[in-house]
């Protein structure tokens, strides 16, 4: 099996349980992550997800609480008792404190609340992952689109171009910046948004610090490495279809 990507990220899971009665939110998110070649089952109650999980494992699940039959609560705990230690990632739309904290209490990983972009869910599903015992991998801790792999641990970046690979090292703004774009290739992320993720709260940078950045990554990486759209903003390339 080749690499898997999904927002031009480097996948570092396989299987995954979607336990979801909404049909809307369960199809958006098992279209996804099988377009991104990850193999996927769908729940649709808790007595579904349960008898599903007695009998396979997967790598990370997805987890709403309103169910119908057995609860997402039930789920949770019920998995913890049997002594599973498979990743769960709680979707809901209750929002109250005390719910995030009896979920996490019950053994929750993560919790996201509904409505979410995919792109944020699959940040939290590779947070998650990485956070658990053995699994910082290469693919685990890269950001890539195929011509530039950004390794988020050693902060040194690899270009692959015209069947020939280098690598450099950045900046500290030079690693925040391309990070920002390789999370989103084929988004334009606008000044706005670059300077957000570049510059700490109190900080006031110049006026033309995001082009002074972007010139010196375009320096070490070529010139077409980062494309600009005129009053927009800048973006990195999606990966190529393989």
């Amino acid at each position: 099996m080749g690499a898997r990507f999904f927002l031009g990220v480097e996948l570092m899971f396989e299987t995954v349980l979607v336990v979801e009665d909404d049909r809307m939110i369960g199809e958006a998110v098992c279209a996804a992550l099988k377009d991104a070649g990850v193999t996927t089952q769908w729940a649709r109650s808790g007595w579904e997800a349960t008898g599903i999980l007695s009998q396979e494992r997967f790598d990370l699940v997805l987890l709403d609480l309103g169910l119908p039959g057995r609860d997402g609560m039930s789920v949770l705990r019920g998995l913890r008792a049997d002594g599973s230690d498979t990743p769960v990632i709680i979707l809901t739309a209750r929002d109250g404190l005390e719910d995030r904290l009896a979920g996490l209490d019950a053994g929750a990983d993560d919790y996201v609340l509904k409505p979410f972009h995919m792109s944020e869910l699959l940040a939290r599903m590779r947070a998650v992952l990485r956070r658990r015992p053995g699994a910082a991998s290469a693919a685990a801790r890269t950001l890539t689109n195929g011509e530039l792999t950004l390794d988020t641990e050693t902060k040194i970046v690899t270009i692959e171009r015209d069947g020939e690979k280098r690598q450099a090292a950045l900046s500290r703004r030079e690693y925040d910046l391309l990070e920002a774009l390789l999370t989103r290739p084929g988004a334009i992320l606008s000044r706005a948004a670059l300077e957000e993720r570049v510059y700490s709260d109190g900080e006031l940078p110049e006026s033309n610090a995001i082009e002074f950045i972007i010139h010196g990554l375009r320096k070490k990486l070529g010139a077409s490495a980062i494309g600009n759209v005129r009053g927009l903003g800048w973006m990195v390339q999606r990966p190529r279809a393989s």
